[in-house]
């Protein structure tokens, strides 16, 4: 893999052994020039729908108050302190879904959305850490970041926000448009902006076993074969009736037992979690679908893409999309891989493609979840 001034002149790879999960690394121009990809209007405008997570964060007198969007209003630019943040903005903007996908050196199941934080001066959230990775990237103005390997995680009570109480940082760095700073899982840190600023946070899904354990359950218990019904044809009379058998307790333990999984179980269920669109994505299919036949000749023409908003993943004979999955054939595999890597096929890769695939593409268009060009 080739050095990238987005990760400071390393590559991929050095930045996965030397810092991932392990420490902290600044950035100085790792994108030179950058500017806010969304003017304010738009960006205010998105945390007004109902369809885009936001919050405004306050800091009267040092009261600490969270307001969940949409938000109909916004405090004066004048006041000082105050903060909005507008998650999924990839979602919904061409360029800062372009400027996520720049971190794909990170799997896809892994790379979760870039959300959008302006503040007023001397705005921010509190010192605090975040269970996953985030690279910090510094849009407009200034934020003066400190940051420290907090032990000590615990939280001032009765707040809104999950703020550090005894937060003791160790490093402090100004950040310029440009500038970029990614922290690992659990690692402490305050940002307070310097004037007006923007700062674009990209990331990472990282969700608990407890939650994926709980997610697993439920997706086994469409597969779970039990035949028979609980019986106890030896059954003796009893002085204790309120107390539950023995061999019932044995004979239900053994059955339950029997339930087992598998590696393919563990895929399927992971494909279809990890690709699932969140609750507030929706999608929209063209008003004036063309025919399959037409269809075709476009795709043919102009190649086609996946939707923003579509994740779309593999894992050997299995193909997940939204939420869904397939068994394909190896030929299918070489298609439908490319789309999941690349994004997109051109017409002449679609040249390949079965009529199996060509069906599920056209229902996938229908749908809102691939897009013609």
């Amino acid at each position: 893999m080739k050095k990238l001034p987005l990760l400071g002149d390393i590559t991929p790879a050095q930045f996965l052994r030397d810092y991932w999960h392990k420490k902290p690394l600044l950035i100085r121009n790792a994108i030179p020039g950058f500017k806010p990809l969304l003017s304010m209007e738009a960006l205010t405008k998105l945390a007004s729908t109902n369809h885009a997570e936001s919050r405004l964060v306050t800091n009267v007198d040092g009261q600490w108050n969270m307001q969940h969007g949409p938000l109909e209003s916004l405090p004066p630019m004048d006041q000082q302190e105050w903060t909005m943040l507008v998650q999924g903005v990839n979602l919904f903007d061409a360029k800062a879904d372009a400027l996520l996908r720049q971190f794909r050196f990170i799997p896809d199941a892994r790379l979760d959305d870039l959300m959008v934080s302006f503040a007023t001066d001397g705005g921010g959230v509190g010192p605090h850490f975040d269970s996953y990775d985030v690279f910090l990237l510094q849009a407009q103005g200034q934020r003066r970041w400190s940051i420290g390997p907090q032990k000590d995680l615990t939280l001032v009570e009765g707040l809104p926000l999950k703020i550090l109480a005894n937060f003791k940082p160790n490093e402090e760095f100004v950040l310029n448009p440009g500038d970029m700073l990614y922290l690992p899982p659990h690692y402490a840190h305050d940002g307070i902006a310097i004037g007006d600023c923007q700062t674009y946070s990209i990331g990472f899904r990282s969700p608990s076993y407890q939650e994926l354990g709980e997610a697993f359950l439920q997706f086994m218990a469409d597969s779970i074969d039990l035949p028979g019904r609980y019986g106890d044809p030896e059954l003796e009379a009893t002085a204790k009736p309120a107390e539950i058998p023995r061999h019932m307790l044995n004979t239900i333990a053994e059955e339950i037992n029997k339930v087992s999984f598998t590696e393919e179980d563990i895929t399927i269920f992971l494909g279809e979690y990890m690709s699932e669109p969140k609750h507030n994505v929706f999608f929209t299919g063209p008003a004036k679908p063309l025919t399959f036949g037409k269809f075709g000749e476009s795709a043919a023409k102009k190649g086609l893409s996946l939707s923003r908003k579509t994740q779309m993943l593999y894992r050997g004979k299995h193909v997940f999309i939204n939420g869904e999955s397939f068994g394909v054939s190896r030929a299918d595999k070489i298609t439908l891989e490319l789309l999941a890597n690349n994004r997109a096929l051109t017409g002449a890769e679609l040249g390949q493609a079965s009529d199996d695939v060509m069906d599920a593409l056209y229902t996938w268009y229908q749908d809102g979840w691939i897009e013609l060009g």
